[in-house]
């Protein structure tokens, strides 16, 4: 039988509009290995790894009379050189002109009628590097059975050997007699699929009314954003600095910390990495409002930060755990950088005294590049919050810290994208990785115009917490130095 839609999964897909696309993108920028890489070799080095990961290769089918969720059929017309893209920068090949592009892939919105996911080689950026976009939807990743690409493409050690791609012959595609019998089998199984049926209706309808609003605009956009509260309820507070009206254009930006100065933080103030990363986030928000003037009516800001966690009823999956949602206040109205970290801390503490948490050393030993993998988790659970308004989305994901290589190429950055959603106008990714802690901006175009400043914002923040550091040190009592006859 074919694999179905959940109900959750469906409702993702509903809300797969042209303002708010639900794909995870990763930016990843590489040094070329004594092989090179091209466009060639890059469709060959997917094509090779699309076994690990089936349903990139599969497309999402109706049911007949929409009687059910859609289900997963493999791609019999299957166009590889339609997702695997070739584009490069005109000089000089700045950052700058890579962040652009970005910003402009990122928007677009994946085709249904084609497996969810496109990759772009982007060539010309200075100092000889290569640029991989990825943009996958949510719903080809569940870290269960199924992992991002990324996950598979890059490895511990750098190859540019032979390929030898195994042959692959799609399934025949279920007809429509076929499917229906498929959602009548299921019914006579589990009653329970007629009442999802009933509320994949008002799904659909409620999705169309999404679509259909922000296509026409004023009062239908109204009444779209009465939909996607109806089947989210998670937009941001009416005072948040940090809501407005989504455009179909987006703005990325990104910053680079070196993780030896976080680590530092950490031992001296007795925290983990994580607290020190949304408390350097939460100064660089603080100015950022302030370059802003914006005058905060809340001293703090709700942020929806996606935690690992041990799986209670002991399922297995290929991460060896799941992402749940982590609801924490981020106290921009605190002026004391330290402060701020020791609130933070205090609001991941919960977290940690459940049990559950997994260590950083837990996730970094998982299999391949996981960072892409739970950076869509993190999205998924974050999308299906209901009737959690929360500000912005913050994804932490730690990744291997020794260098990772796709064929020969070493990976030298990697930068996650997350996707907004209704009335946010900002996400922010993070992702470590082999010393370095690389953090993607993803914001609405024109409401988060200057996102730029809020990257820059992020090396100042951390220089702010790093000088309580030298304050403590040099205020610290000396040691009285040892006397003959002490005992």
């Amino acid at each position: 039988m074919a694999d179905r839609l959940t109900a959750a999964e469906d409702a993702l897909l509903a809300l797969d509009t042209a303002h708010h696309p639900n794909h995870v993108g990763t930016v990843d920028v590489f040094r070329p290995g004594p092989g090179g890489i091209d466009h060639e070799r890059l469709a060959a080095l997917v094509e090779d790894r699309l076994a690990y990961v089936p349903r990139y290769r599969m497309r999402l089918r109706s049911v007949p009379f929409n009687l059910a969720a859609p289900v997963w059929v493999e791609d019999d017309g299957f166009d590889l050189s339609f997702h695997v893209r070739r584009s490069a920068l005109p000089r000089p090949g700045s950052l700058e002109q890579l962040r652009e592009f970005v910003g402009r892939v990122m928007a677009r919105r994946l085709d249904h009628s084609r497996p969810l996911w496109e990759m772009y080689l982007v060539e010309g950026l200075d100092d000889d590097r290569l640029a991989v976009i990825t943009k996958t939807s949510q719903l080809l990743v569940d870290g269960e059975d199924h992992v991002d690409i990324g996950q598979v493409l890059l490895e511990e050690v750098a190859d540019g050997g032979d390929l030898a791609t195994p042959a692959w012959e799609p399934r025949p595609e279920p007809g429509p007699v076929d499917l229906l019998v498929q959602t009548a089998v299921e019914t006579a199984r589990d009653p329970f699929v007629l009442v999802d049926g009933v509320r994949r209706g008002v799904t659909s309808v409620l999705g169309t009314a999404v679509a259909v609003g922000e296509a026409v605009g004023g009062f239908g956009e109204t009444i779209g954003g009465l939909a996607t509260d109806l089947m989210t309820g998670a937009r941001p507070p009416a005072d948040s600095p940090l809501t407005g009206v989504v455009s179909q254009q987006r703005r990325f930006a990104c910053a680079v910390l070196p993780l030896e100065d976080l680590r530092t933080l950490r031992v001296a103030h007795r925290c983990t990495i994580n607290d020190v990363v949304l408390a350097v986030l939460t100064g660089a928000l603080r100015s950022w409002f302030a370059a802003r003037g914006q005058q905060l009516t809340r001293s703090q800001l709700t942020a929806c930060v996606p935690m690992s966690v041990i799986d209670e009823d002991g399922t297995p999956s290929s991460l060896g755990s799941r992402v749940a949602p982590h609801l924490m206040r981020l106290p921009v109205g605190e002026p004391n950088a330290l402060m701020r970290l020791h609130q933070v801390s205090y609001g991941t503490k919960a977290h940690k005294d459940t049990g559950l948490a997994v260590d950083a050393r837990s996730i970094i030993d998982i299999a391949g590049f996981a960072p892409t993998t739970l950076h869509h988790l993190g999205a998924r659970v974050t999308s299906q919050l209901v009737r959690r308004p929360h500000d912005l989305v913050i994804t932490n994901v730690p990744g291997p810290q020794h260098p990772v290589y796709l064929d020969d190429a070493e990976l030298v950055a990697s930068f996650p994208v997350l996707p907004l959603t209704a009335g946010h106008i900002l996400t922010i990714g993070v992702t470590s990785y082999n010393g370095e802690v690389f953090i993607g901006f993803n914001g609405d175009r024109d409401e988060a115009s200057d996102l730029d400043v809020l990257a820059q914002c992020v090396g100042d923040a951390l220089e702010e917490l790093s000088a309580t550091v030298e304050h403590s040190r040099s205020t610290r009592t000396p040691t009285r130095p040892r006397r003959r006859g002490d005992g």
